[in-house]
């Protein structure tokens, strides 16, 4: 399913495009130059499962920065550039692995020469990110506001990087409007074999926005478009990290987790599935290995619908059924589920 057709290239170290597999991406919230805060959130990032994290260069203070950030993370570093290509060359100097340009608002030919000759000089990559609220006036005017006019933005910018000598770009075309964003980049995709960088910007809040992403990433990432994504939220940026895991699940992207399947719960529960489900899916989260854990409200259905399960637990009144594969084995006390249940998933995953 995944598009392997891209041109691979390496970012710190680490494979982007050429069918290496879709990788998670997220940003600081933080001032970049307050080292000490935006270390502890890229290594709360890290430890969500972020793949490459990207920092907002905004002066010279966060440029410089990046080198005593850089010493002290563990990923791959991008630094976000708007307006200034000096920032964007001091960032580059300092130890960013990759820079992300604007093509609204970075300048002319002149001004993305002077990054191009500093990106070639440190053999990193550039991703040229367009979106719809800095589109070039002379597309907007010839385009509007859509999908046509986000795409010819980002490759005017692309070709101009190649007349300069830099090969290896990321493209990025988001919007906030989700059919937008998909119609840019399907037709991206059909004109370039650069990398490609998903989001759908200015998502919103955690509820709206993960909405929103899972929609416009994953009907690209079914389609074989894509090779890294951001989850943009409102929220701590570690709920974009585990936002990005679950549409990468979801879309059959990996295959090296414990999935936790868990039913809606209607008038025939008695106990509290809903409270052990939530607590079952915080508690798997850190393993890297494929396992199927069902948390099913009642014993009519549950041992059946989730047949396929490598463990499960359904319950009735006072008591509950937890089950390997269909099978029940074992019946406990409904006030012990969580604690039998949580040591059982713990032998399965251990391999005790």
């Amino acid at each position: 399913m995944h598009n392997q057709s891209t041109k691979l290239l390496t970012v710190g170290g680490v494979a982007l495009g050429g069918g290496s597999g879709v990788k998670i991406q997220s940003m600081t919230t933080t001032k970049t130059a307050e080292v000490d805060k935006t270390v502890s959130q890229i290594l709360a990032l890290e430890r969500a499962g972020c793949e490459i994290v990207r920092v907002a260069i905004a002066d010279e203070m966060d440029a410089v920065a990046v080198k005593s950030v850089k010493e002290r993370i563990n990923i791959p570093l991008v630094a976000d550039i708007h307006f200034s290509p000096k920032l964007a060359v001091m960032a580059i100097e300092n130890g960013a692995d990759k820079v992300r340009i604007n093509p609204g608002n970075i300048g002319g030919e002149k001004e993305i020469e002077f990054v191009a000759d500093c990106v070639k000089a440190h053999g990193i990559p550039v991703r040229v990110g367009s979106n719809t609220g800095s589109i070039e006036k002379h597309f907007l005017d010839r385009y509007g506001r859509s999908a046509e006019a986000l795409v010819e933005s980002a490759l005017y910018n692309v070709g101009i990087l190649e007349k300069f000598g830099v090969n290896d770009i990321v493209i990025s075309v988001k919007a906030s409007d989700v059919k937008l964003t998909v119609d840019a980049y399907m037709l991206l995709a059909k004109r370039t074999n650069y990398p490609l960088h998903l989001g759908v910007t200015e998502a919103g809040t955690t509820e709206a926005g993960i909405v929103k992403s899972s929609v416009g990433i994953g009907s690209l990432l079914l389609q074989g478009i894509g090779d890294t994504i951001r989850v943009s939220l409102t929220d701590d940026p570690v709920r974009e990290v585990y936002a990005a895991q679950h549409i990468l699940r979801a879309c059959g992207l990996d295959e090296e987790f414990v999935e936790v399947v868990s039913c809606p719960t209607c008038g025939r529960c008695a106990w509290d599935s809903m409270l052990l489900a939530e607590k079952v899916t915080a508690f798997v989260r850190p393993y890297k290995k494929r396992a199927k854990i069902a948390v099913m409200g009642c014993v009519v259905n549950g041992p059946g619908e989730a047949k396929d399960a490598d463990l499960g637990i359904a319950g009735g009144v006072g008591s509950c059924l937890i089950f390997r594969k269909g099978e029940v084995y074992k019946k406990i006390d409904a006030n012990k589920a969580e604690e039998e249940f949580l040591k059982e998933i713990k032998r399965l995953l251990d391999g005790e």
